[in-house]
């Protein structure tokens, strides 16, 4: 037989960095106090263990086959598209945001649509007694007798009841509250919640049952545990929004299934999380006419082209060095943009304090948005308004010439649909759209040309 022995290795509670030797301070994130100890085994290898095991045998890549992807509509579209089209059956998904922003709730109204395709749903929860989650989905509106719940923090009981209830959905509410009899180590601690995510991964693959478990994130906005956590699962899903505010926003970091650029969005109600069907209108519903400062940009989250209001307030600055905010946009890009303002279009901003805003609390990161920024900042220095009806598209290069872009008519049409009149694209974007719009479509070459033609 094969010796084994155990050997004490320490690991971040933080960021899952392992170490032999027990550090005050984590080497890799610097956090104190946060190196504990976790017991791994290490295994001689020994021949007589594979004498009865196949083996493997190697193929070319032209003879393996490609089965269909099937997968499980939820009928919450947002959450399906996020997901890249649907769940997928045997799949391990992780949800993570912060307290109190809709991760039990949108699981719980999930659960509710898939019990009406006579799906079984287990719905594990740590956190809350049977009771609780009870009035949860009667406010909800959630109702199902194959809805089973079961309150525990105890994991071997609901591996146990497993093979009893047969389930085709596990949701397990959350992961850091879930306990091991057999693995050393405190609830929530990186060795329980790396043995748990290696059990749960083998549930979902082994009998095909679709898990989702929620994750606590940290102080810092990250997924609390080991990074081996989010390493393992197949999907990977934040929902972000402000807890004063209504909306939500729901994103994908990694997905092995689908594409990662896809955003859900969500409305706040007391009876739950609303899917809102038209983003565009959403945040665009409370911009104020006849003021300075503000640009409406065509954005792509994914496939879904999203327009999105750009306010900029300047102010002259009352101290030696000029102050830059900015939410929603990196602070880099506007700092870029606006050198190119100064340099490019003659705009002096050195003895301005400058604060930049998306609203509807959505983060825009692409390239495209750079010159409904730039369009933003001048219009709020001139004090001049850029009419209602027009929108900006393109990106800014170091020399102040507008870039083109990707997908110009699905932002063209989605400007269109909207009601918007007239539409500012890179002039090398039109050289292959032929397409027929009612909206005006004028291209431009560079910063200087654009603030031309529309701020008049």
């Amino acid at each position: 037989m094969a010796k084994s022995k155990s050997k004490a290795i320490y690991v971040c509670d933080n960021c899952g960095y392992e170490s032999a030797v027990q550090y005050g301070v984590c080497p890799n994130c610097h956090e104190f106090n946060t190196m504990q100890p976790l017991i791994k085994k290490e295994v001689k290898s020994n021949k007589k263990l594979f004498q009865n095991q196949s083996v493997l045998k190697p193929q070319s890549i032209d003879e393996i086959s490609i089965d269909d992807l099937s997968r499980i509509k939820t009928g919450v579209t947002e959450f399906d598209r996020v997901l890249g089209g649907g769940v997928v059956p045997g799949s391990l998904v992780l949800i993570s945001g912060d307290p109190g922003i809709g991760k039990s709730t949108i699981l719980l109204q999930i659960a509710s649509k898939i019990v009406q395709q006579e799906k079984k749903v287990l719905y594990i929860s740590g956190e809350e007694s049977a009771s609780q989650i009870k009035r949860r989905a009667t406010r909800l509106g959630v109702k199902g007798k194959k809805l089973i719940i079961l309150s525990t923090s105890d994991f071997d009981q609901v591996e146990s009841l497993l093979n009893e209830i047969k389930p085709d959905i596990l949701i397990v509410d959350s992961i850091q509250t879930m306990e091991l009899a057999d693995v050393d180590g405190a609830t929530g601690s990186v060795s329980v919640v790396r043995e748990l995510t290696s059990r749960l991964m083998k549930i979902a693959k082994s009998q095909n049952i679709t898990t989702f478990i929620v994750g606590h994130i940290t102080k810092d906005g990250s997924i609390a545990g080991p990074k081996i956590l989010e390493h393992m699962v197949d999907t990977v899903i934040y929902i972000e929004g402000d807890k004063f505010h209504f909306y939500r926003i729901m994103h994908t970091v990694k997905n092995r299934f689908g594409s990662t650029d896809e955003i859900g969005l969500f409305e706040m109600h007391e009876n739950g999380l609303k899917e809102v069907s038209n983003p565009s209108e959403m945040f665009l519903q409370e911009r104020l006419k006849g003021t300075s400062g503000s640009a409406v940009v065509v954005s792509m989250e994914g496939s879904r082209p999203i327009l999105v209001e750009i306010q900029a307030l300047l102010t002259p600055t009352l101290f030696g060095n000029a102050r830059r905010t900015a939410t929603g946009i990196d602070y880099n890009r506007v700092s870029l943009i606006m050198a190119v303002l100064e340099k490019r279009a003659n705009i002096l901003l050195q003895n301005q304090d400058a604060y930049i805003k998306v609203t509807g609390g959505v983060k825009l990161d692409e390239p495209a948005i750079d010159l409904a920024c730039a369009m933003a900042i001048a219009s709020s220095f001139k004090n001049q308004e850029i009419p209602a009806t027009d929108c900006f598209i393109g990106e800014l290069g170091l020399s102040g010439e507008a870039r083109s872009v990707n997908r110009i008519e699905l932002r063209i049409s989605e400007a269109e649909k909207l009601g918007f009149k007239r539409i500012f694209v890179p002039t090398n974007n039109l050289k292959n759209y032929h397409e027929k719009s009612k909206i005006e479509i004028v291209g431009v070459k560079t910063i200087g040309e654009t603030i031309k033609k529309a701020l008049k």
